[in-house]
């Protein structure tokens, strides 16, 4: 069910605690954690707690926890001190998104040239 933790799913798993992560910030819907493969040198992903499988499913069921993730985005780039940065969410394993639990990729701290990909 959507919004449930789900089992096999390796960020609820980080969610809970079960597998560790570097986090970043934590509130009371998401959670900020350090990228594992970073492709940048500010490289961290914001999850909600809930479990969705992609940016779309999170906004069209809960759109106070979609605006939950790009806050916290936004303050980790101010964290971070990024006076540039990029928020990404992949799609479908096509876009290269290959954990399917909604997530937001805050990216900066180098150039970010367009388009991507």
């Amino acid at each position: 069910m959507a919004g449930e933790p789900q089992a096999e799913c390796l960020f609820c798993k980080i969610v809970t605690g079960e597998v560790p992560a570097t986090v970043v910030r934590e509130s009371d819907t998401t959670v900020a954690f350090r990228d594992i493969n970073p492709q940048a040198p500010t490289h961290v992903l914001v999850i909600p707690k809930a479990h969705y499988p992609d940016a779309a499913a999170v906004a069209a069921a809960d759109p106070g926890l979609t605006a939950d993730v790009l806050r916290e985005a936004g303050a980790v780039a101010e964290e971070e001190k990024l006076d540039a940065y990029r928020i990404v969410f992949n799609t479908g394993s096509g876009a290269g998104q290959t954990v399917f639990h909604a997530h937001a990729h805050v990216l900066g701290g180098r150039g970010l040239n367009w388009p991507p990909g």
